[in-house]
């Protein structure tokens, strides 16, 4: 019967992310349905107008569009507001800001931000790297139990990737909306698992 050890590495990597993903909307209230459409239409294109001056068109997408009855504090009926809501995507985190400030310039109270997340462009390198300290790993330990067992490595026997931590959208605060707004991307860590089958001789 052929002896074998059988041991799960686990390895990470770091990964600064690339790309901003903006949520954002436009609002509008007034007396008249079709006066809140009318005016959220405007709003909403202007933003994406705005935003089209810092991505590629194909970037700027509508996520949501509602309208409802909208009432005063009291309670009581105050006419309807519309709400559209889009999707940008910037390539470059850096410019994120920059393109919060101009539409907080032209659209200013209409402009709702839901949200800023940072995401990784291109995980590959990193996936990488995280699967060979994985694999380095699991060659350490294999070769320590091999030694404690008095055999040593022979062939690799199988290989069963785990699987790799995904880089999940890391969530930023709504930012306050001044000219100074920035987004600091920092570091993502990828890790990733790898459960080895050496022969021992």
């Amino acid at each position: 019967m052929s002896r074998t050890v059988t041991v799960t590495g686990q390895g990470s990597s770091r990964v600064v992310p690339q790309a901003a993903i903006v949520r954002l909307g436009s609002v509008h209230r007034a007396p008249e349905v079709d006066r809140a459409l009318s005016g959220v239409a405007s709003s909403a294109a202007t933003a994406a107008e705005v935003a089209r001056r810092f991505v590629d068109a194909r970037q700027v997408s509508s996520t949501d569009f509602s309208v409802w009855p909208a009432y005063d504090q009291q309670g009581a009926p105050s006419g309807f507001e519309a709400r559209h809501g889009l999707r940008v995507v910037v390539s470059d985190a850096s410019a994120a800001g920059e393109l919060l400030s101009a539409l907080a310039a032209e659209i200013g109270d209409a402009l709702r931000i839901d949200g800023v997340s940072l995401e990784v462009v291109d995980a590959g390198p990193a996936e990488r790297d995280a699967r060979e300290a994985a694999y380095a790993d699991a060659r350490a330990r294999a070769e320590h139990l091999a030694t404690l067992a008095g055999t040593t490595l022979g062939d690799v026997v199988t290989v069963v990737e785990g699987g790799s931590g995904g880089l999940a959208e890391a969530p930023v605060a709504q930012a306050a909306l001044a000219k100074d707004v920035s987004f600091e991307p920092g570091e993502r860590a990828l890790t990733s698992s790898l459960t080895v089958t050496w022969a021992l001789v």
